[in-house]
């Protein structure tokens, strides 16, 4: 590779004198350091602007629901926004999920921080039993937030079954629900106080609870357990579209059922709520449960509390599309058959208006 070689240049640059800066020497910085002093004061109000105050971090949280078309679904998403424009610190982000026993799940994995459930799901998930996929597998980071509304067991016979109590469901086709469902655990329970077991019915059924509704319509069923809020849209097609009806349970077996399993509470369906019932039929209930990781801070969990039941209270109840949280919703009520320790943000709120937390679950 040949060699650089540098070329003079043809004309040389012009050698420019350098001058000794007047601004150096002692002399000059002390004059630069009396400048830097006294300017400030000179220009009058040219002070220092005051250093921002630091803004909190937000806490983000996804929010378990169920299907769209639910009722836990349009609940959370207005819940969501409510507390989303209070500016306190959260920003809540309601998901479609399968529903109870999936949003208990995705909390104990951190991939959900709220969540609807029913109480009787978070009971057996929190102690790991009663349902197998909980089976040995305590969902310890679960912590109950409020009570929401009731989910009134439902059970709907054919009018020309012959059924005239739960206990003459024995050798009957009958639809529990789905297997680890809500309904398939009210269906247990209830017919238990009444000395049944599944094995017991001609025939257990297991499908969702909007199929069970077409069979027992179409006469290829019994019965069927069906736990929904009041009013529910396939329980008034049914009634209206075929002999169907819904039996109470009688008060005695229903109180024993209250006794032996603390998630549920006593119910009626009120006379008017479906074709034909004209008078109030005794039931037993369990609740929609709002419930929250016990990773949350307390006290972000404390200003949700504070949003939802006091500040915002009156929205949430008008905005959200479910009649069953104007007639429901409120403090006296707030710990009605809760089965989970609550997380310390929600103790400390309810500590601070006076609810009394003395029947609910202390944390192992």
């Amino acid at each position: 590779m040949p060699s650089l070689v540098r070329e003079p240049l043809a004309h040389p640059l012009p050698r420019v004198p350098v001058r000794r800066s007047p601004l150096r020497g002692p002399r000059a910085r002390a004059l630069l350091a009396s400048l830097l002093i006294t300017l400030p004061t000179a220009a009058g109000a040219a002070t220092a602007p005051a250093p921002a105050a630091p803004t909190a971090p937000t806490t983000f949280i996804t929010f378990g629901t169920g299907s769209t078309a639910g009722l836990y679904y349009p609940t959370a998403e207005s819940l969501a926004r409510i507390v989303n424009d209070a500016h306190v610190g959260l920003r809540i982000g309601a998901r479609a999920t399968g529903g109870a026993v999936f949003n208990v799940q995705a909390i104990q994995q951190g991939a959900m921080q709220m969540a609807i459930t029913q109480n009787n799901i978070a009971y057996f998930a929190y102690r790991g039993t009663g349902i197998p996929v909980f089976e040995g597998k305590p969902t310890r980071e679960l912590r109950g937030l409020a009570t929401l509304y009731p989910e009134v067991v439902h059970l709907l016979v054919r009018k020309d079954s012959g059924i005239r109590s739960p206990a003459d469901l024995k050798g009957k086709v009958v639809d529990v629900g789905a297997i680890g469902s809500g309904p398939e655990q009210d269906a247990i329970a209830v017919l238990g106080v009444y000395g049944l077991k599944l094995s017991d019915l001609k025939s257990a059924v297991r499908t969702n609870s909007g199929d069970a509704v077409n069979l027992l319509r179409d006469g290829k069923i019994d019965a069927m357990f069906y736990t929904v809020g009041l009013g529910s849209a396939a329980i008034q097609e049914a009634m209206q579209t075929a002999p169907v009806t819904v039996l109470p349970l009688d008060r005695e077996h229903m109180q024993r059922l209250i006794a032996e399993r603390p998630y549920y509470t006593s119910a009626q369906i009120p006379a008017g709520a479906y074709p034909h019932v004209d008078q109030a039929l005794p039931t037993v209930a369990v609740e929609a449960l709002l419930v929250a990781s016990s990773r949350l801070p307390e006290e972000q969990v404390r200003k949700f509390m504070e949003v939802l039941f006091q500040q915002k209270l009156q929205q949430f109840l008008q905005d959200t599309p479910n009649p069953n949280l104007r007639s429901s919703f409120r403090l006296d009520r707030a710990l009605l058959a809760m089965p989970l320790p609550l997380h310390p943000g929600a103790a400390a709120f309810y500590r601070s208006v006076g609810v009394d937390m003395s029947k609910v679950p202390v944390a192992d």
